[in-house]
């Protein structure tokens, strides 16, 4: 299984805001600068990411990006899911049911592996909390760098 951008970027970026939330609002041209990646790109992850209550923007020249709820209570899962769909590693394994099936599912062998695969990778990403991301970056950043090391 490989992310796209989507669910890389974004991670990325979500973790920018969880690290400068306790300054307020942060504005996604902020995160596109630190991070090197694309205003306009930023735009439509956090659309996605809005319409999932993991960040609420506020408008006006104050205005920006919050977190939807505390860093603790938002997982890498609810993140990568909401920006890639799915992560299973096959259509007939998928979690939210629109999996489609092929003319051998009554009696694939393999349905099985690509299930145990399906269930290692939300297992993973389910227990990790932005809190456990800001903790791992404060405790390894270089105070001058404010770029966060993920590709």
């Amino acid at each position: 299984m490989k992310l796209s951008t989507k669910g890389r970027y974004g991670l990325k970026a979500m973790l920018d805001l969880a690290v400068h939330n306790d300054e307020g609002q942060v504005v996604l041209k902020s995160i596109a600068e630190r991070q090197g990646l694309s205003e306009s790109y930023l735009e439509q992850l956090f659309a996605a990411l809005k319409r999932a209550k993991l960040v609420k923007s506020l408008r006006g020249s104050q205005g920006g990006y919050l977190l939807g709820d505390k860093p603790e209570n938002i997982t890498v899962g609810d993140i990568l899911r909401t920006l890639e769909g799915s992560l299973a590693p096959a259509d007939c394994v998928s979690e939210n049911g629109e999996g489609h099936m092929c003319e051998n599912s009554g009696f694939c062998v393999t349905r099985g592996v690509w299930e145990r695969i399906r269930d290692g990778i939300n297992n993973v990403i389910d227990n990790i909390t932005l809190q456990e991301l800001i903790d791992d970056y404060k405790a390894n950043s270089n105070v001058d760098n404010d770029l966060i090391g993920m590709h």
